[in-house]
């Protein structure tokens, strides 16, 4: 059997990291097994339709490297790979069900099913369609059909027995069919409901394993009672997992919370991000964290998922994410980066000193403009007291010694490069039997106005440039007096 999965997202805003998981365990699975990865838009909720989010379901998915081996941009044996373009597909098999006894045409208004949802809130019940309209004869059906009355198209659904279903995360699972409902399959508009039209299109793609939220569990037996009544094959089912906030509440793009591109607009690299989420309700079995796509394809098996949910852990993602950016070259660190140079305004400072000093200290790449504000303002009003430090050996006293004898010094230096500002200060501090700390402590705290920087006094002279590090070391010493 070939394995052929899918992934079917709604075009309805921006993909949240549970719909992205969804897709890259569908992904991983397929290619695991040497499958087929199909993409599928389910566009059947018209009313929540957002412009563009298509494309965008495109660029997310090609941006991570999940590319589909069908799907609506190149087509395919199975296509249209769009619901809204297959409607005239789903009324025939709904009529099929009609004439098996399997489904109903129901004429019930809104206003009535509002009524006995109602009273059954009264009485304090869980409503559940009464299958009014299963009971017409074929005269009224008939009567109401010619008179035009609006109408949709019901499952019939068994009120005696059970029915199960094996799931290769869950085992099997068994329900009363008095428990379920009567749900719509088609709607007044003629177009599918999403759970008829997932039926009816896996079926015809060929899908052999359906990978969704946990969900869709309840309503995984009527599935089943279609997919009997028509005869068909019942694909494999594999349920996902929540992917938690915390202990009690869903990570939810509808609440606030981030999505991909959320996360890669704050500097997040998106290998980070996949290897991350390919981890949230997944266990590869070993120690191993760092996963490239391909390793993930090599390593994914169905019985490492969870059956607990997973808990999107912020820090955690911000780990992973330093650790790939400390793997990145110093090319590919300068390219990701300098948009955020740009924005703090750095971009016309020396990047392979930037990537020195930088790379191995930034977690996320939005943290950039904040490490280094004071290479483009320094903060004039700092205190004093920083010039003190134990460890270094310095206090008010060294500092102003220190900088009254580095000014000269450097004012005088014919050129202004690394290698001649490193042996220039270095050979001050041997020639004064100093510590390099002891002299380099004040000379950095003057040029940075911060106890805290990345990079030291030379990187920072280098960077701001002579005539800045000048100026700013005469206003330390001026603090001093």
């Amino acid at each position: 059997m070939e394995v052929r999965t899918r992934f079917a997202p709604s075009p309805t805003g921006y993909m949240h990291i549970g719909n992205l998981r969804s897709g890259l365990y569908a992904y991983l699975f397929a290619r695991h097994n040497h499958g087929k990865f199909l993409l599928r838009i389910e566009d059947t909720d018209q009313e929540r339709f957002v412009e563009g989010a298509t494309d965008l379901i495109y660029r997310t998915l090609k941006d991570v490297g999940m590319n589909w081996d069908e799907g609506p941009d190149i087509g395919g044996e199975y296509g249209p790979y769009v619901q809204s373009e297959r409607k005239s597909m789903y009324l025939p098999f709904a009529e099929q069900l009609i004439k098996s006894g399997h489904a109903y045409r129901c004429f019930c208004t809104k206003e009535e099913l509002e009524e006995r949802r109602a009273a059954a809130a009264a009485r304090g019940e869980t409503f559940k369609y009464d299958k009014h309209c299963l009971h017409l004869s074929e005269d009224e059906i008939q009567a109401r059909l010619d008179a035009g009355v609006p109408y949709v198209i019901r499952q019939n659904v068994p009120t005696e027995g059970t029915t199960s279903f094996t799931d290769m995360v869950f085992g099997t699972i068994t329900v009363n069919n008095s428990d379920l409902d009567d749900s719509i399959l088609i709607k007044a508009d003629g177009m599918p409901t999403y759970n008829f039209a997932n039926v009816v299109d896996d079926h015809l793609m060929k899908i052999s394993h359906v990978m969704r939220g946990m969900e869709y569990l309840s309503s995984t037996p009527k599935y089943n009672l279609l997919y009997e009544a028509f005869g068909w094959e019942i694909p494999h089912y594999i349920h996902m997992t929540p992917i938690m906030r915390d202990a009690q509440h869903k990570l939810s793009k509808r609440d606030g919370d981030a999505s991909y591109a959320d996360f890669v607009d704050k500097g997040y690299l998106k290998e980070a991000l996949v290897n991350y989420v390919a981890l949230l309700g997944w266990n590869p079995g070993d120690d191993r964290e760092i996963f490239s796509l391909s390793e993930l394809c090599e390593a994914f098996d169905v019985s490492g998922m969870s059956k607990s949910p997973a808990i999107f852990d912020p820090e955690k993602l911000t780990w992973m994410n330093a650790q790939y950016i400390m793997a990145l070259s110093k090319e590919e660190f300068t390219r990701h980066a300098m948009p955020w140079y740009e924005k703090a305004g750095i971009a016309h400072m020396d990047t392979d000193i930037l990537c020195r000093i930088l790379q191995q200290r930034v977690r996320v790449f939005n943290e950039i403009p904040d490490m280094v504000d004071f290479l483009t303002k320094l903060d004039e009003g700092y205190d004093a007291a920083l010039f003190t430090n134990k460890k270094s050996k310095t206090d008010s006293l060294v500092s102003k010694n220190v900088l009254g004898m580095v000014i000269p010094v450097l004012e005088a230096l014919p050129n202004w490069n690394e290698e001649l500002l490193h042996d220039t200060l270095i050979g001050m501090a041997a020639e004064k039997g100093m510590k390099n700390g002891t002299l380099l402590w004040p000379v950095r705290i003057a040029m940075a106005g911060k106890a805290v920087t990345p990079g030291g006094a030379i990187e920072i002279g280098i960077l701001l440039g002579k005539d800045e590090t000048m100026r700013r070391l005469k206003i330390g010493l001026e603090k001093l007096q």
